[in-house]
Protein backbone atom coordinates (compact mmCIF):
# COMPACT_ATOMS: atom_id res chain seq x y z
CA UNK A 1 0.00 0.00 0.00
CA UNK A 2 2.76 2.55 0.54
CA UNK A 3 4.52 1.94 -2.48
CA UNK A 4 1.08 2.60 -4.67
CA UNK A 5 1.23 6.68 -3.44
CA UNK A 6 5.17 6.84 -4.57
CA UNK A 7 5.04 4.70 -7.64
CA UNK A 8 1.70 6.74 -8.90
CA UNK A 9 2.47 10.02 -7.22
CA UNK A 10 2.01 11.99 -10.73
CA UNK A 11 -1.04 11.09 -11.70
CA UNK A 12 -2.60 10.95 -7.93
CA UNK A 13 -1.58 14.83 -7.73
CA UNK A 14 -2.83 15.71 -11.05
CA UNK A 15 -6.15 13.98 -10.48
CA UNK A 16 -6.31 16.10 -6.75
CA UNK A 17 -5.36 19.24 -8.52
CA UNK A 18 -8.55 18.40 -11.13
CA UNK A 19 -10.56 17.89 -8.43
CA UNK A 20 -9.76 20.43 -6.33
CA UNK A 21 -9.81 22.90 -9.00
CA UNK A 22 -12.73 21.98 -10.92
CA UNK A 23 -15.20 22.19 -7.04
CA UNK A 24 -13.36 25.61 -6.92
CA UNK A 25 -14.41 26.62 -10.19
CA UNK A 26 -18.07 25.37 -9.48
CA UNK A 27 -18.05 27.35 -5.99
CA UNK A 28 -16.97 30.53 -7.71
CA UNK A 29 -19.23 30.39 -10.70
CA UNK A 30 -22.01 29.81 -8.70
CA UNK A 31 -21.66 32.75 -6.87
CA UNK A 32 -21.04 34.84 -10.28
CA UNK A 33 -24.30 33.16 -11.90
CA UNK A 34 -25.88 34.36 -8.90
CA UNK A 35 -24.69 37.51 -8.79
CA UNK A 36 -25.76 37.71 -12.58
CA UNK A 37 -29.39 37.30 -11.72
CA UNK A 38 -29.45 39.54 -8.93
CA UNK A 39 -27.93 42.12 -11.79
CA UNK A 40 -30.53 41.37 -14.33
CA UNK A 41 -33.54 40.96 -11.49
CA UNK A 42 -34.00 37.48 -11.85
CA UNK A 43 -33.99 34.29 -9.34
CA UNK A 44 -30.82 32.93 -7.65
CA UNK A 45 -30.26 28.89 -7.87
CA UNK A 46 -28.88 26.63 -4.97
CA UNK A 47 -25.42 24.90 -6.00
CA UNK A 48 -27.03 21.45 -6.92
CA UNK A 49 -28.92 23.29 -9.33
CA UNK A 50 -25.90 25.50 -10.93
CA UNK A 51 -23.85 22.63 -11.40
CA UNK A 52 -26.43 20.48 -13.32
CA UNK A 53 -27.00 23.98 -15.43
CA UNK A 54 -25.78 24.53 -18.85
CA UNK A 55 -24.29 27.60 -17.39
CA UNK A 56 -21.91 25.34 -15.61
CA UNK A 57 -21.19 22.97 -18.25
CA UNK A 58 -20.87 24.89 -21.13
CA UNK A 59 -17.42 26.27 -19.23
CA UNK A 60 -16.07 22.52 -18.02
CA UNK A 61 -16.50 21.35 -21.85
CA UNK A 62 -15.40 24.28 -23.21
CA UNK A 63 -11.48 23.59 -21.59
CA UNK A 64 -12.00 20.01 -21.65
CA UNK A 65 -12.28 19.87 -25.81
CA UNK A 66 -9.58 22.71 -26.30
CA UNK A 67 -7.28 20.38 -24.17
CA UNK A 68 -8.13 17.08 -25.55
CA UNK A 69 -7.42 18.57 -28.89
CA UNK A 70 -4.15 20.07 -27.88
CA UNK A 71 -3.05 16.13 -27.12
CA UNK A 72 -4.71 14.75 -30.02
CA UNK A 73 -2.78 17.12 -32.72
CA UNK A 74 0.38 16.83 -30.64
CA UNK A 75 0.41 12.49 -30.21
CA UNK A 76 -0.13 13.10 -34.20
CA UNK A 77 1.79 16.05 -35.00
CA UNK A 78 5.00 13.87 -33.53
CA UNK A 79 4.88 10.81 -35.13
CA UNK A 80 6.19 12.93 -38.69
CA UNK A 81 7.22 16.26 -37.58
CA UNK A 82 10.30 16.89 -35.46
CA UNK A 83 11.97 19.59 -33.91
CA UNK A 84 15.71 19.70 -33.84
CA UNK A 85 17.07 20.39 -30.01
CA UNK A 86 13.42 19.62 -28.59
CA UNK A 87 12.48 17.30 -25.83
CA UNK A 88 9.17 16.86 -26.93
CA UNK A 89 10.41 15.50 -30.97
CA UNK A 90 11.66 12.22 -31.29
CA UNK A 91 15.18 12.13 -32.82
CA UNK A 92 15.74 13.39 -36.62
CA UNK A 93 15.90 10.70 -38.74
CA UNK A 94 12.59 8.45 -36.75
CA UNK A 95 9.95 10.37 -38.84
CA UNK A 96 6.79 8.00 -39.47
CA UNK A 97 5.37 4.99 -37.86
CA UNK A 98 9.10 3.71 -36.91
CA UNK A 99 10.17 -0.29 -37.92
CA UNK A 100 8.90 -3.27 -36.10
CA UNK A 101 12.12 -3.24 -34.30
CA UNK A 102 11.73 0.21 -32.71
CA UNK A 103 8.13 -0.34 -31.60
CA UNK A 104 8.53 -3.58 -30.02
CA UNK A 105 6.50 -5.55 -32.35
CA UNK A 106 6.43 -8.86 -34.52
CA UNK A 107 9.37 -10.68 -34.13
CA UNK A 108 10.62 -7.93 -31.38
CA UNK A 109 7.82 -8.56 -28.75
CA UNK A 110 8.84 -9.38 -25.19
CA UNK A 111 7.04 -11.30 -23.07
CA UNK A 112 6.20 -8.23 -20.73
CA UNK A 113 5.05 -6.62 -23.85
CA UNK A 114 0.77 -5.77 -23.65
CA UNK A 115 -1.48 -8.96 -25.06
CA UNK A 116 -2.54 -7.18 -27.76
CA UNK A 117 0.94 -5.92 -29.24
CA UNK A 118 1.97 -9.27 -28.70
CA UNK A 119 -1.27 -10.56 -30.49
CA UNK A 120 -0.83 -9.24 -34.66
CA UNK A 121 -2.86 -8.56 -37.13
CA UNK A 122 -6.06 -6.03 -36.58
CA UNK A 123 -5.69 -6.14 -32.75
CA UNK A 124 -2.53 -4.93 -33.04
CA UNK A 125 -3.32 -2.26 -35.62
CA UNK A 126 -5.90 -0.99 -33.08
CA UNK A 127 -3.62 -0.58 -30.54
CA UNK A 128 -0.78 0.56 -32.36
CA UNK A 129 -3.41 4.09 -32.89
CA UNK A 130 -5.06 3.53 -29.59
CA UNK A 131 -3.55 6.74 -27.37
CA UNK A 132 -4.57 8.78 -31.08
CA UNK A 133 -7.90 7.08 -31.15
CA UNK A 134 -9.14 7.77 -27.69
CA UNK A 135 -8.06 11.07 -27.43
CA UNK A 136 -9.58 12.40 -30.78
CA UNK A 137 -12.88 10.66 -29.08
CA UNK A 138 -12.95 12.12 -26.14
CA UNK A 139 -11.97 15.87 -28.02
CA UNK A 140 -15.21 15.36 -30.56
CA UNK A 141 -17.46 13.90 -27.29
CA UNK A 142 -16.22 17.18 -25.33
CA UNK A 143 -16.75 19.58 -28.26
CA UNK A 144 -20.22 18.61 -28.94
CA UNK A 145 -20.78 18.97 -25.31
CA UNK A 146 -20.05 22.57 -25.34
CA UNK A 147 -22.12 22.59 -28.62
CA UNK A 148 -25.37 21.31 -26.66
CA UNK A 149 -24.80 23.23 -23.47
CA UNK A 150 -23.76 26.14 -25.25
CA UNK A 151 -26.60 26.14 -27.46
CA UNK A 152 -28.07 25.88 -24.14
CA UNK A 153 -27.34 28.90 -22.47
CA UNK A 154 -27.35 30.68 -25.47
CA UNK A 155 -31.25 30.08 -25.92
CA UNK A 156 -31.35 31.33 -22.32
CA UNK A 157 -30.15 34.48 -23.06
CA UNK A 158 -32.11 35.10 -26.09
CA UNK A 159 -35.34 34.00 -24.13
CA UNK A 160 -34.64 37.19 -22.11
CA UNK A 161 -34.02 39.34 -25.03
CA UNK A 162 -37.57 38.39 -26.27
CA UNK A 163 -35.46 36.76 -29.61
CA UNK A 164 -35.62 33.85 -31.33
CA UNK A 165 -33.73 30.55 -30.08
CA UNK A 166 -31.54 28.41 -32.38
CA UNK A 167 -31.50 25.09 -33.48
CA UNK A 168 -28.05 23.23 -32.79
CA UNK A 169 -26.86 23.33 -36.35
CA UNK A 170 -27.07 27.49 -36.25
CA UNK A 171 -25.96 27.61 -32.76
CA UNK A 172 -22.82 26.28 -34.13
CA UNK A 173 -22.25 28.63 -37.08
CA UNK A 174 -22.41 32.06 -34.09
CA UNK A 175 -19.95 33.94 -33.43
CA UNK A 176 -20.71 32.66 -29.67
CA UNK A 177 -19.68 29.19 -30.45
CA UNK A 178 -16.64 30.14 -32.18
CA UNK A 179 -15.52 32.39 -30.18
CA UNK A 180 -15.69 30.39 -26.88
CA UNK A 181 -13.55 27.91 -29.13
CA UNK A 182 -11.44 29.33 -30.78
CA UNK A 183 -10.19 31.68 -27.45
CA UNK A 184 -8.80 28.21 -26.16
CA UNK A 185 -7.66 26.79 -29.49
CA UNK A 186 -5.16 29.37 -29.42
CA UNK A 187 -4.40 29.55 -26.22
CA UNK A 188 -3.18 25.75 -26.48
CA UNK A 189 -1.46 25.79 -29.65
CA UNK A 190 0.80 28.74 -28.15
CA UNK A 191 1.41 26.42 -25.03
CA UNK A 192 2.53 23.64 -27.06
CA UNK A 193 4.55 25.60 -29.41
CA UNK A 194 6.02 27.07 -26.57
CA UNK A 195 7.24 24.19 -25.03
CA UNK A 196 8.49 22.20 -28.29
CA UNK A 197 10.58 25.42 -28.92
CA UNK A 198 11.69 26.51 -25.32
CA UNK A 199 12.98 22.75 -24.40
CA UNK A 200 15.86 23.06 -27.32
CA UNK A 201 17.81 26.11 -25.04
CA UNK A 202 15.90 25.49 -21.01
CA UNK A 203 16.70 23.29 -18.82
CA UNK A 204 14.99 21.48 -15.69
CA UNK A 205 16.87 19.50 -13.30
CA UNK A 206 15.64 15.98 -13.04
CA UNK A 207 12.74 16.72 -15.21
CA UNK A 208 11.88 14.46 -18.28
CA UNK A 209 10.53 16.94 -19.65
CA UNK A 210 13.84 19.06 -20.41
CA UNK A 211 17.16 17.51 -21.76
CA UNK A 212 20.26 17.21 -18.69
CA UNK A 213 21.78 20.24 -18.10
CA UNK A 214 24.45 19.79 -19.45
CA UNK A 215 23.14 18.77 -23.24
CA UNK A 216 24.02 20.07 -26.20
CA UNK A 217 21.38 22.37 -27.51
CA UNK A 218 21.24 20.09 -31.00
CA UNK A 219 20.63 17.25 -28.75
CA UNK A 220 16.83 16.08 -29.41
CA UNK A 221 14.84 13.48 -27.77
CA UNK A 222 16.73 13.34 -25.26
CA UNK A 223 15.51 13.20 -21.25
CA UNK A 224 17.16 14.69 -18.08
Amino acid sequence: MRRFPRENGLSLAFGALFLVTLGAQALVGHADFNHDQVAHQSETVSLGRYLTSSAFWVDVMENWQSEYLQFTLFVLGTVWLVQRGSTESKPLGKEGGESDEDQRLGAHVRPDSPAWARAGGLRTALYSNSLLAVMALVWVASWAGQAVTGRVEYNARQFEHQEAALTLGQYVTTSDFWNRTLQNWQSEFLAVGSMVVLSVVLRQRGSPQSKPVGASHAATGAEG
